[in-house]
């Protein structure tokens, strides 16, 4: 089975995440939080607690911050106002970029994203102007470093707990799942103990685009920049080929 890892962005990612794990850390807090609200504390009946948890397990938060977490938030539901908001828009040579925040204050968040799209040359578009270049799955990528089985029995694993796509790359395994499916194949995952580089619900895009203009390298690297120092911004996607 093919498809197209982004480990090495996940790589690079971590390693920028590691200088600043208080972001990431503050981030899967506020995530926490919303799902608790929303579905109560206990993950087993609680589908959007379950797929926090495990984001956050991936960036390697410790358990006892966790379930601190989780009872921080059950002992104060009433006060999370947090709302999730998602911008799409266009890069440089119009690769397609959707911004997922979670915010208090959504005409601060508005302006923020916006200015990082203003200032890298990009603009903020309708709602579904991009979005349906992209689909929504379980992701989950396993470092070849750190996993030591069989490739095959890995792949029979996945797919026996309901995973649609199992792609081996260079450095890495990826396994493709629908959405509603994911919690199953994590839960199969971390049975077997299974080290996951990154395992969440996320967008993969359709198609990929190349770039090989520097100065619109140089341009989308400033709006991904910026977004990723935005304190509400908790994912962004995009269909750049790096």
């Amino acid at each position: 089975m093919s498809g197209h890892s982004k480990f090495a962005n996940i790589k690079h990612k971590k390693e920028k995440n590691d200088a600043a794990k208080g972001k990431i850390f503050t981030i899967i807090g506020r995530e926490i939080a919303v799902a608790v609200k929303e579905g109560g504390p206990d993950p087993a009946n609680n589908y959007k607690l379950a797929q926090v948890i495990a984001k956050a397990k991936a960036n390697n938060m410790p358990n006892d911050t966790i379930e601190r977490g989780i009872k921080k938030a059950a002992g104060d539901v009433g006060n999370v106002n947090y709302k999730y908001v998602s911008y799409e828009g266009y890069g440089p040579n119009g690769i397609a970029i959707i911004v997922d925040a979670l915010t208090d204050n959504q005409n601060r968040t508005a302006a923020n994203v916006r200015n990082a799209f203003t200032k890298g040359y990009g603009n903020i578009g309708t709602p579904g102007c991009v979005s349906f270049m992209f689909d929504k799955k379980g992701q989950i990528i396993i470092d070849k470093e750190e996993y030591e089985g069989d490739a095959d029995e890995l792949m029979m694993l996945a797919l026996d707990a309901g995973a649609e796509d199992f792609a081996e790359e260079e450095d890495s395994f990826e396994i493709i799942s629908d959405p509603d499916a994911f919690d199953e194949v994590l839960k199969a995952m971390e049975e077997a103990k299974i080290p996951m580089a990154s395992a969440e619900v996320t967008m993969i895009p359709q198609n990929y685009v190349e770039l090989t203009d520097e100065t619109a390298i140089k341009n989308l690297n400033k709006i991904l920049d910026l977004l990723d120092a935005e304190d509400d911004v908790q994912a962004v996607y995009h269909n750049w080929d790096e």
